[in-house]
């Protein structure tokens, strides 16, 4: 049937913050749907709190909201734009379940508003574990056996029937969310109440284990004529047991047979039409039985997955886009396929294989268990094609940013027998982890490397598929390692290659027929030249001379029955490539971002999709190479030219050699693209934008401390040390606290703000190994700032002259990393006389430096000085928020100076402060990692980021806290579970500094409703201060202790500030035990008084104002 004329206006719900579980896969799916809608004529509205996102600009819709993704915002929103529809299957399970949540309320029906893509009774059907279990049923499905509980009584009795091990999957959660495997009855108590606490409708199911099947997932599509398609099927490696997020993944499916893989199709499709969904895409998971083929349905999302944006990837066919159009009317056999031209209902095909393979950022999360299970932990993924499964997998390996060339072995890197010693245990809630410094054992003997493999390899941890490799160059077997692990024996099979040819390369047999068969292997030049002892250089001279090169062929969907009209391209070794690329036409080659990860993320995504669209309106050929399958920067129809590649300098010089671009930007896709910026400049390659000297001018400590007294500019006391001794002398000449972090790492990784010699001692080795990870030995020791005030800014020059793009002030004080703390645009609390000062010093810098495009300053203010802390000469993860803060899109303005436009001839000038205010919150995972400290400090461990935007900073501020999921509602505004009044008190605990302005914040949090809980050294202050003060004892004192009292519930936001390493172990509980309450928590005094300018503004508020971006930047 045609699109539906009696739908005018369509809201779009976005996922919200980038976390674990939930990508920025769905701002690519929500970007999409709104094109695809827009395109059909409808009058799009979106709303969405990440302004990182592409989805958010501006110019996507006809209105954006960036506001807190909770049911009051969107009736607010519902009520002012009174849509026909909302479309909530393209937000993945945050805007599910906020859809369920309106339908619940009883809001959509109050406004006349439709549910399109999923109806609420599909949602639950699907949602809901004992429904979802109940409908399987119904259809002839198994699923494992299971029961649903409420509560920790229900599922002891459940359990009883199931047995152990068991498998916890909550409701109506994403990434797995508090699942998890409980092996003994020892364990299952306190992981089912974590289970409980993590389901918004306190619900999960107790399965059964199936432990050790193999897990495949199909991507299906189907419309109300009941036209069905598998647009992917996907394979995992691991068996089941680890999230699917977490494990690596094929695609199409490699060890089904084909009766086997129409069994699934079948009862794919009929739990399609059970569940209800009949416009558009879902994802429906089995578990298969490798011994006889019996297989059970796990579960199935009624909206498009984190799956589908892989599954678009690997095809090349657009889920999203074909979901939001089938929500509107259309059939599928009424849609085209865009790269083929063929019917949207034929199923694709592929002849290539795809890999994902996940990133994890462990290294983030002293403590954390790095085992996988059945909850999601990894922060991003990348994806990679080639023509056999060897030629991905090893691609897979090389696009993860990890430093590592491909399947290389770990021997040497880490000691396996430490791997196979048994962990520590310790109270996950009451212990904080102890940081240990790396052991130096002597090498292991081959019979000890053996053991320790045998005793490592069973268990599923992120790095598993590399000790399964050194396990077979050890000698042990694929059978053992198939009954070890349970990985089939045809991906171990496949593995042996790999390790055999490796045998050959030691030899010395690198004849051209060799070459390409190495290559074929998915070898890359670097692991050729550590394995034969020669240069990567020498092996690519080698390569070339002997005609060993690359070809691209491109994805078609159709299995090249047809045509690809896209160029949407995979490198391979074979002897006929389908680039065709125009070398008569002048393009320019941006360089992606990679694998999201902590310090890397979304944001950079953002610069180059902006770079695409203002080098396109120059009249510029684009050409995007990336590897990174959640992004909108990886789209079909992004650029002109899609490359989806490893960003190693092999694979960049070989798309240079193909395209013959007339310039490379390497500044938009953050520290990965940036790092090949010498290489490729010494390999003849033109980098548009600031030279590779000016960025090592910057990077390079030496240099940047000369730049700095050329400029007579001011920076914190400094020095730098290549050893752990000379670090020490330096810390004492420097005098105590110092921070101290590696060179050229990426998000702050190993930064630590050291108050003795003594916690210097404990630190350093991880600052040591961190710098000898990013390839140097550099350690810089910088004077601490105490009580300093951070500041950032971004702007845009050509050369010549530099515009401010804004201004931020942290929220925060010095000492936690600019990407965790809160900031405020315009500045809320500077001098005018400071703001100006930075402006003008940040302008000194670019022209010094010679920047073209975008620069980054990091300032610290202490009392009336100005101190630069760093200088970033590219993206930084600010320039999305500054941008839609602003509503200048900084990133377009300097891919057109980077390409030679001047900003005068762009009409770039310095903008007025905005009269509204704009305030960036930090979205953390903690809740994923059991015994991880959420204490921030100078290095970055969030994963996200939302945006208030209001007349007021007190105002913009409460909105961000909302959207970080943070209940701050005033006490009159808040209930309890039953309905009824909630009861609120706040604990303070503050270190003695901090004491006088805790009577202060203690005094308007009492004003605001709340009682006041303190322990005896600060409620002695506050009494002081005639402020009533209820004595809590601290947890060493002994119970009834402040844990105590948060568990109970009474406690509704805790204030906690300390000094030290031994202050901040012991307030570990206090901090843990918050975050599974879900209670905000400050560590600063800062954002304590932003939350009370926040809490006051919201007093007596039962509504929420909500203006779109539109309408602020007017």
């Amino acid at each position: 049937m045609p699109r539906r004329e009696d739908l005018q206006k369509i809201l779009i719900i976005g996922a919200g913050p980038i976390v674990i579980g939930q990508a920025c896969e769905f701002d690519y799916s929500g970007t999409q749907g709104a094109k695809a809608l827009r395109d059909e004529g409808y009058d799009v509205v979106l709303v969405n709190s990440n302004p990182a996102t592409i989805m958010t600009d501006p110019g996507l819709a006809a209105r954006t909201y960036v506001e807190p993704l909770e049911p009051r915002t969107l009736e607010a929103i519902i009520e002012r734009e009174k849509p026909s529809a909302i479309l909530p299957t393209l937000g993945g399970q945050t805007a599910l379940n906020l859809a369920l949540a309106l339908e619940e309320r009883g809001v959509l029906k109050k406004h006349g508003v439709e549910m399109l893509g999923a109806r609420p009774e599909s949602i639950a059907k699907a949602e809901d574990r004992a429904l979802f279990k109940a409908a399987m049923e119904k259809i002839g499905l198994t699923c494992p056996r299971a029961g649903t509980a409420h509560s920790v009584e229900e599922a002891w009795k459940i359990v009883e029937e199931t047995g152990f091990p068991a498998i916890l999957r909550p409701s109506f959660t994403m990434g797995g969310s508090g699942g998890g495997i409980a092996k003994d009855r020892s364990e299952f108590e306190a992981k089912v109440a974590w289970a409980l606490a993590q389901s918004p409708t306190c619900e999960v199911l107790i399965e059964e284990s199936v432990l050790g099947w193999k897990e495949f997932e199909l991507e299906v599509m189907r419309d109300r004529a009941d036209n069905f398609i598998v647009v992917c099927s996907i394979e995992n490696i691991d068996p089941m047991g680890v999230h699917t997020g977490d494990s690596i993944t094929i695609a199409p499916a490699m060890t089904l047979t084909d009766k086997e893989y129409q069994r699934l199709r079948d009862a794919a499709r009929a739990v399609m039409t059970e569940i209800g969904v009949e416009t558009g895409g879902a994802n429906v998971q089995f578990s298969v039985n490798p011994a006889n083929g019996q297989f059970h349905v796990i579960e199935m999302n009624p909206r498009v997955s984190r799956s589908s944006a892989l599954a678009s990837k690997a095809t090349g066919y657009p889920i999203a886009k074909i979901a939001a159009k089938l929500a509107v009317g259309y059939t599928l056999d009424e849609l085209t396929n865009d790269i083929t031209g063929t019917s949207a209902a034929f199923e694709p095909v592929i002849d290539y294989v795809v890999t994902k393979w996940p990133r994890f950022a462990f290294e983030k999360f002293p403590g954390a268990d790095n085992t996988l299970g059945t909850q999601m932990k990894s922060v991003g993924e990348a994806m990679s094609i080639g023509r056999t499964f060897c030629e991905s997998l090893q691609k897979a390996a090389r696009s993860l940013e990890t430093a590592r060339d491909g399947l290389v072995s770990l021997v040497g890197r880490v000691d396996y027998r430490l791997l196979a010693l048994p962990k520590k245990q310790r109270d996950l809630a009451m212990e904080a982890a102890e940081v240990e410094a790396p052991k130096m054992p002597a090498p292991p003997s081959s019979e000890e490397l053996v053991a320790a493999l045998r005793a490592v390899i069973p268990i599923p941890t992120a790095d598993r598929l590399f000790y399964v490799v050194d396990a077979m160059r050890a000698g042990i077997s694929p059978s053992e390692i198939h009954e070890l692990t349970k990985i089939d024996p045809w991906f171990l099979a496949q593995i042996e290659r790999i390790v055999r040819a490796e045998e050959s390369i030691k030899k010395g047999e690198l004849g051209p027929a060799q070459l390409a068969s190495y290559k074929r292997l998915g070898f890359s030049d670097a692991q050729l030249a550590t394995l034969s002892g020669k240069t990567q250089d020498e092996i690519r001279a080698t390569r070339k001379k002997e005609r060993v090169v690359p070809v691209y062929a491109r994805v078609d969907t159709c299995a090249a029955e047809f045509v690809a009209n896209t160029p949407y391209m995979y490198s391979t070794y074979e002897s006929e490539s389908e680039a065709r690329a125009d070398s008569s036409k002048k393009k320019v080659v941006i360089l992606g971002g990679g694998p999201n990860r902590i310090g890397q993320g979304i944001e950079f995504d953002y610069c180059c999709v902006h770079a695409v669209q203002a080098l396109r309106e120059l009249g510029y050929e684009t050409v995007m190479v990336n590897c990174n399958p959640e992004t909108v920067s990886t789209d079909y129809d992004t650029a002109d030219r899609l490359y989806f590649e490893p960003l190693t300098l092999e694979d960049v010089l070989a798309i240079c050699d193909e395209e013959k671009p007339e310039g490379v930007i390497v500044q938009f896709g953050g520290q990965t693209p940036l790092k090949l910026s010498v290489p490729l400049e010494k390999a003849g390659v033109k980098l548009l934008g600031t030279t590779a000297d000016a960025i090592d001018r910057a990077e390079d400590r030496g240099r940047f401390d000369d730049l700095l007294t050329k400029l007579s500019l001011r920076r914190p006391r400094s020095g730098i040390a290549t050893g752990t001794e000379e670090a020490f002398r330096i810390a004492e000449e420097i005098g105590y606290p110092v921070l101290v972090r590696p060179s050229y790492v990426l998000g702050g990784r190993a930064m630590m703000i050291a108050y003795s010699r003594s916690e210097l001692e404990s630190y350093i080795h991880l600052a040591v190994e961190a710098a000898r990870d990013a390839g140097t030995q550099t350690i810089l020791v910088d004077e601490f700032l105490k009580d300093a005030i951070e500041v950032d800014v971004d702007c845009v020059a050509d050369g010549k002259r530099a515009v401010i793009g804004g201004v931020m002030q942290h929220i925060e004080e010095a000492g936690v990393h600019s990407g965790d703390s809160s900031s405020v645009l315009p500045p809320h609390s500077l001098s005018p006389e400071i703001v100006l000062s930075i402006e003008e010093q940040t302008r000194m810098l670019a022209l010094e430096l010679g920047v073209v495009g975008l620069m980054n300053v990091q300032f610290a203010v202490k009392g009336g000085d100005v101190y630069i802390l760093e200088v970033n000469p590219r993206a930084s993860r600010t320039v999305p928020f500054v941008s839609k803060a602003t509503g200048r899109p900084l990133a377009k303005i300097a891919a057109k100076v980077m390409a030679g436009r001047t900003l005068d001839e762009l009409g770039a000038t310095d903008m007025e402060v905005p009269r509204h205010v704009a305030v960036k919150q930090s979205v953390f995972p903690f809740s994923k990692f059991p015994g991880v400290d959420t204490i921030l400090g100078p290095e970055m461990r969030s994963t996200g980021e939302v945006m208030g935007i209001a007349d007021t900073f007190a105002r913009a501020f409460y909105k961000s806290m909302l959207s970080a999921g943070l209940d701050v509602r005033p006490p009159e505004n808040a209930t309890g579970k039953d309905g009824a009044q909630a009861k609120r008190s706040v604990f303070i605990s503050v270190r003695d500094d901090d004491k006088p302005v805790a009577c202060i914040i203690a005094r308007r949090l009492r004003a605001a409703g709340y009682e006041i809980v303190a322990t005896k050294g600060t409620a002695a202050a506050l009494q002081r201060a005639r402020i009533p003060t209820v004595v809590v004892n601290k947890v060493l004192d002994g119970s009834p202790h402040v844990v105590d009292a948060i568990r109970s519930g009474t406690i509704a936001m805790v204030v906690n500030t300390t000094t030290g390493a031994r202050e901040v172990k012991d307030s570990y509980s206090l901090r843990r035990q918050t975050l599974l309450m879900n209670i905000p928590y400050f560590t600063t005094i800062p954002a304590a008084l932003a939350a009370c300018d926040a809490l006051e503004s919201a007093r007596g508020d039962g509504g929420m104002r909500v203006r779109s971006l539109q309408e602020w930047g007017q």
